[in-house]
């Protein structure tokens, strides 16, 4: 599973994947006259990697976010102090026509995450879902048609359009649900899969990324989508409902127990957030030849856990195993999910570079470094405490 040789600190600032990816696909860095790039949920957990990446490089950034989730002010803090006047914070709502209308303006490239991102919250409000992912996905779309000039589009779908994959026969291999079927265990799911939507969440993204096709075909917006599995990494403050690989070690960290909803051998393919920012600048550089496309994005057959896998490993990070309780299956929560990366590969020569063990220890390194991980009372967590006394 461990790909490349990066230590956890070149994992976590991105300096390995920085130079790799120029070398790979020969990223200029545009001029400051040309525009910024405007990034929608740009506070978020894949916006903040984006927008550093970007910056870094000399880049302008125009984050446009409503600042509504857990950990974003921080993000923009972060960004803002790290970058200064490269970075631009629009405070702003994807349901705000007329705001998106002016970020837009000068854009020159566009990378639309915001979103409503978990599935258990669809289900609570339906309506407030396909607003947010739908009508606000069409907001964006419709103010790039407006222009002149539209920027070229990327927009990050779901694995969820694929549904349940309930069809799929499943066997179990020891801590591990796989598929029967040789070749979908090898590869994983690809997009000739046929679109099944399930649970709101799974129909207001669907929803959004067909609109996305159709303005590329309509149009001619170039627009590229991104089927995505589990993207993990710094800067994401993961909920029990979404980033369950930082949920999962922020509970460790703090001493909590870990529910698992289910058997816990339920499996998905994990992609570190710098292997996602590489492959979504190549999207950007190469959109002339993959606009109009989908492309199942994520860390593929060689990336792949369980759930309780993961756990397994969080205990030999932490030196204890945390307590688990376990729930029932939650709707349209897939066994097996594994993503066929292999057109978009055959595409960009992309490939994931960081590996499951490598990319969660360089996460646990940065989740360790942040006092928001610490118990209320101001005492260290009693996961850090042990390795102290440990060490000691």
């Amino acid at each position: 599973m461990l790909n490349g040789s990066f230590t956890p600190a070149e994992v976590v600032n991105g300096s390995e994947h920085s130079r790799r990816v120029e070398s790979q696909a020969q990223l200029a860095a545009p001029s400051q006259s040309s525009g910024v790039v405007l990034i929608t949920g740009g506070a978020g957990f894949v916006g903040t990697n984006l927008a550093h990446r970007l910056a870094s490089s000399g880049q302008r950034v125009r984050l446009f976010d409503n600042l509504s989730r857990p950990g974003v002010k921080r993000n923009a803090q972060w960004l803002h102090e790290t970058h200064g006047e490269l970075i631009e914070i629009q405070v702003g709502d994807v349901l705000d026509a007329a705001a998106l209308q002016r970020a837009v303006q000068d854009a020159r490239q566009v990378f639309h995450f915001a979103a409503q991102v978990a599935v258990t919250s669809s289900l609570v409000l339906p309506i407030h879902d396909f607003k947010v992912n739908a009508r606000g996905t069409l907001n964006v779309l419709e103010a790039l048609r407006s222009l002149d000039e539209p920027p070229p589009l990327v927009f990050t779908s779901t694995n969820k359009v694929y549904g349940g994959l309930s069809d799929i026969k499943l066997r179990l291999n020891g801590s591990r649900y796989e598929p029967e079927q040789a070749v979908t265990r090898l590869h994983g799911i690809s997009e000739a899969r046929p679109l099944d939507f399930h649970s709101p969440y799974g129909c207001s993204k669907g929803t959004a990324d067909q609109y996305v096709f159709d303005y590329a075909r309509t149009f001619g917006l170039k627009t590229v989508v991104f089927r995505m599995s589990c993207i993990y990494g710094p800067h994401q403050f993961g909920t029990e409902d979404q980033g369950w690989v930082a949920h999962f070690l922020i509970k460790a960290l703090r001493g909590e127990p870990i529910t698992l909803y289910g058997d816990g051998k339920q499996v998905r393919d994990v992609l570190f957030v710098e292997d996602l920012v590489d492959a979504l600048r190549l999207a950007q550089q190469d959109i002339e030849m993959l606009s109009g496309q989908a492309f199942n994005i994520g860390g593929g057959p060689s990336n792949v856990m369980s759930l309780v896998e993961l756990i397994d490993f969080i205990s030999a990070l932490t030196g204890h195993k945390p307590e688990l309780e376990f729930g029932s299956w939650r709707t349209g929560d897939q066994r097996y999910y594994v993503s066929d990366t292999r057109k978009f590969q055959a595409a960009t020569g992309w490939a994931p570079r960081v590996g499951v063990e490598q990319g969660v220890a360089a996460l646990f390194e940065w989740l360790t470094a942040q006092a928001e991980y610490e118990n209320h009372s101001g005492e260290r967590s009693t996961a850090r405490r042990q390795r102290e006394v440990v060490a000691a």
